[in-house]
């Protein structure tokens, strides 16, 4: 990995708020250009990191479902940053207080 890309991984790790989960599933995604489902690598109360070969550039809103249990989140993503061919990362628009309820009980539970 070159210094630049090492520095700006070690940048993100310092703005990020919020405690994370090595939580692995699927979710299913649907923005401007593209939809599928991805795995993600973790997730927490502000965001998730999602393995996609898709090409989505910083910025843009997905639509984002992730199926917890018996229960769906669906809420607003915007992606933050990219790792073109490897996966993105993004951060939930409006999670709505159930939703974060859900996600806070499978975080601590993972």
């Amino acid at each position: 990995m070159d210094d630049e890309r090492e520095d700006k991984l070690e940048d993100h790790e310092e703005r990020r708020k919020h405690d994370r989960s090595r939580l692995i599933i699927d979710v299913f995604f649907d923005g401007k250009d593209s939809t599928g489902v991805a795995s993600t690598k973790d997730i927490s109360l502000g965001g998730l990191y999602m393995n996609t070969h898709a090409q989505i550039p910083d910025g843009q809103t997905l639509m984002i479902r992730i199926p917890i249990g018996t229960q769906e989140i669906v809420c607003s993503a915007e992606v933050v940053y990219r790792n073109p061919g490897l996966g993105l990362g993004v951060r939930f628009i409006d999670l709505s207080d159930e939703a974060r309820a859900v996600l806070e009980r499978e975080i601590w539970h993972a």
